[in-house]
């Protein structure tokens, strides 16, 4: 298995500090949830094994962050979310390419068709 843990992402520090954790704990986190992922993906690389350990860090940032104390001003934000919401967004526009693609697949079949026969 190769050192996944060099190519920690480069908001790593930025995710620590909105959730309140030492940069050196996301760090260890970050290497737990490349562990997770490889376990849920059966392997170490691929965009698959990328979007788990994404995915895992995450929530188990979340899990670490708990539930803000009594006394605590601002509670720690849930950052889950933002992942899973870029993710739809990036999907979307998949979506939207493939479906002009076949549009045009469909169109340019259609008239290929009707010459042939004409």
């Amino acid at each position: 298995m190769k050192n996944n843990s060099m190519n920690a992402p480069k908001i790593l520090p930025w995710i620590a500090r909105k959730a309140g954790i030492s940069d050196e704990l996301a760090l260890k986190l970050w290497r737990r949830a490349l562990s997770e992922a490889e376990y849920l993906a059966g392997k170490a690389e691929g965009s698959e094994y990328w979007t788990l350990a994404v995915e895992r860090f995450l929530w188990i940032v979340d899990d670490e962050v708990g539930t803000p104390a009594a006394y605590s001003l601002t509670p720690a934000p849930r950052l889950s979310w933002m992942w899973r919401q870029q993710t739809r967004m990036s999907l979307l526009s998949l979506m939207a390419a493939q479906n002009t693609y076949s549009y045009w697949q469909n169109a340019w079949g259609k008239m290929y068709r009707e010459k042939k026969a004409a």
